[in-house]
């Protein structure tokens, strides 16, 4: 079974930020599946479904950011191999809708992806960062938790289709195929 875990802070409050890019990647896979995300031991909404002919397990931690990594260690744990698992993040040092897809690497200074890394003690696991734009001279912790302007969201709504193309293509081709058609 493959995982694909979105990155976001649980709350209406947080909802249509910048920093939840990857809650609402697992939230247009879930409707266009039908399926409904259930909580799971307090820490985390999840629901499988197929993908790519493939069964998948969409994960949304409920640690909040800075916290994922305690929600991708359990699931690691039940036996999830790294190769199996992927990680949907936002990225303020990618262009706005601008995608790219690593095999492993540094957190890029973003507080879920380095929970992650610290809690499974490597950074080799895949990712897919999608570009919400970088603060021009603004603190980028309010910078990410500030929702998009009308035109961004339009932008940033319409790239989430190529997102959940490379997600297929991961599903079925794997890590390789999936970089040398989208980065």
């Amino acid at each position: 079974m493959k995982v694909i875990v979105g990155l976001g802070n649980p709350g209406k409050k947080y909802e249509y930020t910048r920093h939840n890019t990857g809650f609402r990647v697992i939230d247009k896979i879930a409707r266009s599946k039908h399926i409904k995300l259930t909580k799971k031991r307090q820490k985390f909404y999840a629901g499988k479904t197929n993908l790519a002919r493939e069964s998948v397990l969409l994960v949304k931690p409920i640690t909040y950011m800075n916290n994922s990594g305690v929600v991708v260690r359990q699931i690691v744990d039940s036996k999830v191999s790294l190769d199996n698992l992927l990680i949907v993040s936002d990225d303020f040092q990618l262009p706005l809708g601008e995608i790219r897809i690593r095999r492993k690497g540094s957190s890029g200074g973003h507080n879920g992806l380095e929970s992650i890394i610290q809690h499974l003690d490597t950074d080799a696991f895949p990712r897919l960062r999608i570009g919400i734009g970088g603060p021009v001279i603004r603190d980028p912790i309010k910078y990410v938790l500030e929702t998009f302007t009308e035109q961004e969201e339009k932008q940033i709504t319409s790239v989430f289709n190529k997102v959940i193309e490379a997600i297929r293509i991961w599903v079925r081709m794997g890590i390789g195929e999936c970089m040398s058609k989208f980065n």
